[in-house]
């Protein structure tokens, strides 16, 4: 079987059937007309990632990461803590797309180098918590130190993107989690780093984003073990499940490539779109734009779906390379699931159906 794992494609009914008028779509058209279609799975797309692979959600998403950037695995509690902007608006606090920051090396370099004061300052933000780790300009982990908790009730940043949302709730618990964020938020507001890019008309980093804690358990083998469901030790780490049902992951997402490396996957990017059995794809194209209502970069991303994924999917199905397409289909208030196997292309007496089935509720 092959799986797409697809977030971003459940919309109202009216929307999507403004957004997909005019768009050719014979191959997604055909696994609707012949495949089952069910209202069901998580309504994320990394829960959605890790119930398909027999795993817990919310998933540890800072030490994936970390495995992604070709880090050794350890099992060292992380916390992601990712520079971002944070638009302030007349009754509400919105946090921007961390891609429109563009941050280059240096420029991340120098903001972290001033946000971890173990480094080169006396007192400070992040020394009693953890060290900070650039994984790229705009992924930013923190080891933390062994009797330092997580804050609570994070909100995973892919989530939170374009909402009104602050970074941490008041929970007595995050007392010294917000004191370090208000110490940062001082620091950066008056960054010679900041002061350039507001001189020269560019979004600047006035926040840091805590996200995605926890600990992965030691990695190992899944060959020749049924598929349960994984658990987290007493500690909280993640543990190995057992019998992953595929050998291939293809992603761009730093988190889902980082889960393949763990796994023990082949694990590679999408654009080498590698069509076998046995594989998962994460195709996050779609999220971003949907939860921004960015609608020509969501319709170009469809087309690339289409295009590049499921039209070849659907080729060596009928070819009979492989027994079934499965789609996962995250959104809210619930996903969806579509599921295509060879024999169902028989059915030719089912009728054409449009994008619209897919809309929510």
């Amino acid at each position: 079987m092959l799986t797409l794992i697809v977030p971003g494609l459940i919309w109202p009914q009216q929307a999507l059937a403004d957004l997909t008028r005019d768009l050719a779509l014979p191959a997604f058209g055909a696994l609707l007309r012949y495949g089952q279609l069910t209202p069901d799975g998580p309504h994320d797309a990394h829960a959605a990632l890790a119930a398909t692979v027999g795993l817990s959600a919310p998933l540890p998403a800072a030490a994936l990461r970390g495995l992604a950037s070709r880090r050794t695995p350890d099992e060292s509690c992380w916390l992601a803590l990712d520079p971002v902007h944070l638009h302030l608006e007349q009754t509400r606090v919105r946090l921007g797309d961390p891609q429109q920051l563009a941050l280059d090396e240096t420029e991340a370099e120098q903001l972290a180098v001033s946000l971890a004061p173990a480094l080169c300052v006396p007192s400070g933000t992040f020394r009693a918590l953890g060290e900070l780790v650039r994984l790229t300009p705009s992924l930013w982990n923190l080891r933390l130190d062994p009797d330092v908790p997580p804050p609570v009730q994070t909100t995973p940043l892919p989530q939170a993107i374009g909402r009104a949302v602050t970074p941490l709730p008041a929970a007595p618990a995050n007392r010294v989690w917000l004191a370090a964020l208000n110490e940062a938020q001082m620091v950066l507001h008056e960054h010679p780093v900041n002061r350039a890019r507001e001189a020269a008309g560019r979004p600047v980093v006035n926040s840091l984003w805590p996200w995605g804690g926890g600990r992965l358990g030691a990695s190992r083998s899944t060959e020749g073990h049924p598929w349960i469901p994984g658990q987290a030790r007493n500690d909280g780490a993640l543990v190995m499940p057992h019998g992953v049902p595929y050998r291939h992951l293809l992603a761009d997402d730093a988190l889902a490539s980082g889960l393949g490396r763990w796994l023990e996957l082949d694990t590679r990017p999408l654009g080498e779109r590698t069509l076998a059995p046995a594989t998962l794809v994460f195709y996050a194209a779609l999220a971003l734009p949907a939860q921004l209502g960015e609608a020509t970069r969501w319709r170009d991303a469809l087309l690339a779906l289409e295009r590049d994924w499921l039209a070849p999917a659907l080729a060596i199905l009928r070819e009979g390379h492989i027994e079934a397409i499965h789609l996962l289909l995250p959104g809210e208030p619930q996903g969806r699931q579509l599921l295509l196997r060879r024999r169902d292309l028989l059915r030719f007496w089912r009728s054409p159906a449009p994008l619209t089935r897919l809309a929510s509720p």
